[in-house]
Order: C-alpha cells, then sequence, then structure tokens
C-alpha cells in the first residue's frame, strides 16, 4: 500500500490551490491547481441565448472541455474536427454540474460559456474542471452585478467534485494518475453545498464493489468536497468577489 500513496494519508486531498483573473480578456478566468494536474477555467458572457431559449427570458450556460497537447507525459492529439467520446462527457459533465447552480430566470437572456483548458493532468481533471469553474462562474458574475449588467445574484447554491476510489481494498480520496490506473473500483463525485448529489460516475474496473464500499466511498467524498467548498470560499473572498 504504502507504494502507491507515500506522501499523504488515503483520506487527504490534493494540495489545492486556485489562480484567479489568471488571464487578461475573459470576464473572469480561474487556473486550479489540484496536485499536478492544472485545468484553466475562463468564462464569457454573451448577450443573446441559444435559439431555443430566444424569447424565454431565461439565460443558459454551456462548457466546454480540452486537454492541451503537452498535458500528458506522450503528446496529446489535439481534437480538431471530431470529439472524442471522452470529451463531450467530460464537457457535459462540467455543464450539467456548473448549470445546477444558477436560476436563469434571474440571469435573464444571457449565455454564459465556460471554458476548461487542461494545461497538465494527472488524473482529476473533470472534477477539478468543476471546482475551479464553480470559483471563475461567482467571480463572473459578481463582475456582472458591479456593471449593473444584473441586480441579484442568480447563483442558489455552491458545487465542487472529487474522484474517490478503491485500491487494493482501501477507499482512497482524490486520485491522482497512479492511483487511478491501479483502482479497482474509481468514482467522480459532484455534490452541492447542502449535501445533495448531482452526478456520481462509478465503474469497477475489475470485478465489483458492494453497497457497502459504495456507501464508504460517498462519505468519504463528501468529506473532500466540503474541504474543496472551504477553499473555493476562501479564494473567493481572497479575490474580492462573494456569492452574494
Amino acid at each position: 500500500m504504502q507504494q502507491i500513496r507515500q506522501h499523504r494519508p488515503l483520506d487527504r486531498l490534493r494540495p489545492i490551490r486556485f489562480q484567479s483573473d489568471f488571464t487578461k480578456f475573459s470576464t473572469s478566468s480561474v487556473l486550479t491547481h489540484c496536485g499536478d494536474t492544472q485545468v484553466l477555467c475562463t468564462v464569457t458572457i454573451q448577450n443573446s441565448v441559444p435559439r431555443f431559449l430566444a424569447g424565454s427570458g431565461t439565460g443558459w450556460l454551456t462548457a466546454e472541455y480540452r486537454m492541451l497537447p503537452g498535458a500528458t507525459p506522450q503528446r496529446h492529439e489535439r481534437e480538431v474536427l471530431k470529439l472524442s467520446g471522452r470529451t463531450q462527457e467530460i464537457q457535459r459533465l462540467i455543464g450539467r454540474s456548473l448549470r445546477s447552480t444558477l436560476d436563469f430566470g434571474i440571469l435573464g437572456e444571457k449565455t454564459i460559456l465556460v471554458d476548461a483548458d487542461v494545461i497538465q493532468a494527472d488524473a482529476g481533471t473533470r472534477t477539478t474542471a468543476i471546482t475551479g469553474g464553480y470559483v471563475a462562474l461567482v467571480q463572473a458574475i459578481d463582475k456582472l452585478i458591479d456593471r449593473g449588467e444584473l441586480t441579484t445574484s442568480p447563483l442558489v447554491r455552491q458545487v465542487a467534485a472529487v474522484s474517490v476510489g478503491l485500491v487494493q481494498g482501501e477507499a482512497f480520496l482524490d486520485l491522482d494518475y497512479p492511483e487511478d490506473v491501479a483502482a479497482d473500483v474509481d468514482f467522480n463525485v459532484v455534490m452541492t453545498d447542502n449535501r445533495e448529489l448531482i452526478e456520481v460516475q462509478g465503474t469497477a474496473e475489475s470485478g465489483s464493489f458492494s453497497r457497502h464500499q459504495m456507501n464508504e466511498l460517498l462519505d468519504l467524498a463528501d468529506k473532500g468536497i466540503q474541504e474543496l467548498m472551504a477553499m473555493q470560499n476562501a479564494e473567493i473572498e481572497r479575490s474580492g468577489h462573494s456569492r452574494a
């Protein structure tokens, strides 16, 4: 077991760090470090909505996810003409997760575009994108209020995400790449600040898992997500923004 995780307890998150205002031109931007994983989340606001929402008075949020060629030890080919199934699935998950935080009637006919670009991948890129994407979303909404484009925040809940897994029968929080490869069972868990689940993606890579083991993993994910939310709030406050 010590050969798999040597430097932190099984129930401890990797070091998390947010760098707000990482880029200049987007409404908001946050580079999120989760161990050696780094994901840049940028938010852009458009004063229009998809055709199916035109005239409805409600807004929309959509997400795009990409992995840069140098993000992995072997160069990752750019997805230019066609997105892989994995990329499509991840960006849909990011979009669903962040849409859960908003009252689109309050937002009005605006579209929020969240871009999650993986600069460096050491597992947990989708969960890092959701956790960092929420921080960028709060900062973007705050700027709309400051500019007078909104009078009330459409944010109604907080969201964060983390991976958990079973490695040699032990429950691990926040898997890095070697742990993810060694895991017999791995989950991605997305949760709100009132401990309601947005999504649970769980798979047995070999064998199966029991209901008791699933509950153990969900409890561990809950613990990690509460810690992530505290760090999100600390960064939002540090950067001079608020959820109000």
